[in-house]
């Protein structure tokens, strides 16, 4: 038998494409772990996974490669996208076998197909709130709020408790998000509105959904991407709870009108709409590991549907302003959240945060809860005008935010990407 081992101090790079149907990954205790293969020959990692380490050097011993220096491998599924770091940091045991990652079976693929056909689900959706808004409009206030809650269980159960202890070694990265939410996305919505000349009212209301805290979509999108779910959820949850002061004093100073925010039904919602499902989940993935990863393999597509609901319903509602309006405001929107995109991603390598983390924040800084915007253009301002700007960017922002998640689902993380979370 060839075996690849590596003890508790290793130090190379290895990757490959694919290992045959029997290959395992064998602890083969105090701290080390080996990948064993049926008879002697050339032995490569199968697709999406990677085993790395800092260094790289090594011995060989007649059949076994025994990769010297460093610190521990590093197992990444790219399916799953998790970590796990091999040897004594997990308890590793002698003889314990862990099954190197399998193919999807029919009805995954399945899945996963129409999953990362998330941007043509969008569109679908747009076009039907546009033309048959009857079919969309039935999404009342509780129903869209339950369709939210439900949205958020779905990100909930795909995470544990150990994600969020994680994220919490480094706030800065909230931090970050936090900046590029509320001090980076108005000013570019300021510029832009300014600089196309838009009317009074259309130019209120594109400052004002640049304004606005990150939505629960971009929960989605970031699981989608191959992101960090559960900075995701917290830097939802930070500009959620601080939209209640900095929506209103943002849009004083950059459009010239104070827009009231309600800061018990905003915290309130909050509770309802992000922590409590997101709990709910996380607890439950605790107390049911099992049945969990086998429903969690539907939850990135129950996440497109909700979301793609979720955003037709708002088109639908102002369907005839915005065929007669809304042509003059795809450029300045979209304008505003690709560079919303581009610039939440540069500012994070900026920083220098790994690409997990970077796409994470580029997804949160670009796709904002534009449904708030609607909702409170609706309540503060009598120009219907002012609302339209948000229902375009309920469409610019769910479909820039999905195509950018499809393609870096596609786009694999690096072996060597940096860890912002680590003790």
């Amino acid at each position: 038998m060839a075996s690849i081992a590596a003890s508790r101090a290793v130090g190379a790079t290895w990757s490959g494409a694919a290992l045959q149907r029997d290959v395992k990954l064998r602890s083969l205790g105090s701290g080390s772990i080996a990948l064993a293969a049926p008879k002697m020959g050339r032995v490569s990692a199968p697709s999406g996974l990677h085993l790395r380490a800092s260094a790289g050097a090594g011995a060989m011993d007649g059949g076994m490669f025994l990769p010297l220096g460093g610190k521990g491998l590093r197992l990444r599924s790219e399916k799953e996208d998790r970590s796990i770091v091999c040897g004594a940091e997990v308890g590793a045991s002698g003889g314990a076998e862990v099954s190197a990652p399998r193919e999807l079976n029919s009805f995954e693929k399945v899945v996963d197909v129409l999953t990362t056909m998330f941007p043509v689900w969008v569109i679908l959706g747009t076009l039907i709130g546009i033309y048959k808004p009857s079919a969309v409009t039935w999404l009342n206030t509780d129903l869209f709020t339950l369709c939210l809650g439900f949205l958020m269980l779905s990100m909930g159960l795909t995470l544990t408790v150990e994600d969020f202890r994680r994220c919490l070694r480094n706030p800065w990265t909230v931090g970050v998000g936090f900046v590029a939410q509320y001090l980076v996305k108005p000013v570019l919505g300021f510029v832009i509105a300014h600089a196309l000349k838009l009317s009074a009212p259309l130019a209120t209301g594109l400052i004002l959904v640049s304004c606005c805290p990150g939505g629960q979509a971009s929960n989605v999108a970031t699981y989608i991407s191959k992101g960090n779910v559960a900075l995701s959820v917290l830097m939802t949850t930070a500009s959620t709870i601080g939209a209640i002061f900095m929506t209103p004093l943002l849009t004083k100073v950059l459009a010239g009108q104070l827009v009231p925010v309600d800061a018990v039904g905003l915290a309130v919602s909050t509770f309802q709409v992000v922590l409590m499902p997101t709990v709910v989940g996380v607890v439950a993935h605790e107390m049911f590991p099992k049945i969990v990863e086998k429903i969690i393999t539907v939850t990135p597509l129950v996440g497109v549907i909700m979301t793609t609901l979720l955003c037709a319903s708002p088109i639908g509602q102002v369907s005839d302003v915005l065929v007669a309006q809304g042509a003059q405001l795809i450029l300045p929107v979209a304008l505003l959240h690709l560079a919303a995109f581009a610039l939440g991603y540069f500012m994070s390598k900026m920083f220098k945060f790994g690409e997990s983390t970077s796409r994470t924040i580029s997804i949160e800084c670009g796709m904002q809860s534009s449904a708030l915007g609607f909702l409170l253009a609706q309540k503060h301002f009598s120009n219907p005008l002012v609302a339209v700007p948000s229902a375009v960017s309920v469409v610019a922002m769910a479909l820039g935010g999905s195509a950018l998640a499809v393609y870096w689902r596609n786009q694999a993380i690096p072996a060597d990407d940096k860890d912002d979370f680590k003790e």
